[in-house]
C-alpha cells in the first residue's frame, strides 16, 4: 500500500524548497527589484512571501492546534507577512530566510502523526467544503509555494534566464538522445 503521511510530506516540501532557493540563486541580485508588473511582487518580495507565509498554518495547526478557525484574524496575520515582505533584504538573506524557515517547517512535519494529520478543522464562513483534514491545510503551504515559484519561473524567462528544471530536463533529453544508437 501506497501512504503519504509526515515523512512524505516533509520530503516533498524539501524538494520543492530546495527548487526555489535554486531559482533565488539563480536570478541575479540587481533584478531583485523587478516586477513583472507594476502591481506585482517584486523578485525580493515573492521570495519572502513564500519564506514567511508557512506562518499562518503554523501558527493555527501548530501553536494553536485550532480545530476552528472562527476567530482567526487572518487581516492581521496578512499585513505581518506583507511588513515581512517589504523590509529590505539582501540576495544572501533571502535565501538564507527560505533555507532556514523551509528547515524548521520540514523537521516540524516529520514529526505529525497520522491521528494529527486525519484531525478535521472547520472553516466557518468561508467557501465550500466547510472543513478541511490539517493534512489538507498543511499541504497547502507546500501548494502555495509552488504556485508562486511558477510566477518566478516566468519571471525568470522575462529577465532572460532558462529556469534550472528546464536546462535539467534539456540535458536529461540530451545525454538519452546521445545515448541512443546510431543507425
Amino acid at each position: 500500500m501506497n501512504y503519504y503521511g509526515a515523512k512524505e510530506l516533509a520530503e516533498s516540501f524539501r524538494t520543492v524548497r530546495k527548487n526555489t532557493v535554486t531559482i533565488a540563486e539563480d536570478i541575479p541580485e540587481d533584478k531583485y527589484g523587478y516586477r513583472p508588473a507594476p502591481d506585482c511582487r517584486s523578485v525580493a518580495e515573492m521570495l519572502i512571501h513564500i519564506a514567511v507565509s508557512y506562518r499562518i498554518q503554523y501558527q493555527t495547526q501548530a501553536v494553536e492546534r485550532r480545530t476552528t478557525l472562527a476567530g482567526v484574524d487572518f487581516p492581521a496575520m496578512l499585513r505581518e507577512i506583507h511588513a515581512e515582505e517589504t523590509k529590505p533584504r539582501s540576495k544572501a538573506e533571502i535565501i538564507e530566510l527560505l533555507r532556514s524557515n523551509g528547515k524548521s517547517w520540514a523537521c516540524w512535519l516529520e514529526g505529525l502523526t497520522e491521528e494529527f494529520l486525519a484531525e478535521s478543522v472547520a472553516i466557518p464562513h468561508g467557501p465550500a467544503p466547510t472543513s478541511k483534514s490539517r493534512f489538507e491545510m498543511i499541504l497547502s503551504v507546500k501548494e502555495h509555494e509552488m504556485h508562486h515559484r511558477s510566477q518566478l519561473m516566468l519571471t525568470e524567462r522575462m529577465l532572460g534566464i532558462v529556469p534550472h528544471l528546464t536546462r535539467q530536463m534539456h540535458a536529461r533529453i540530451s545525454e538519452t538522445q546521445a545515448a541512443r544508437p546510431k543507425s
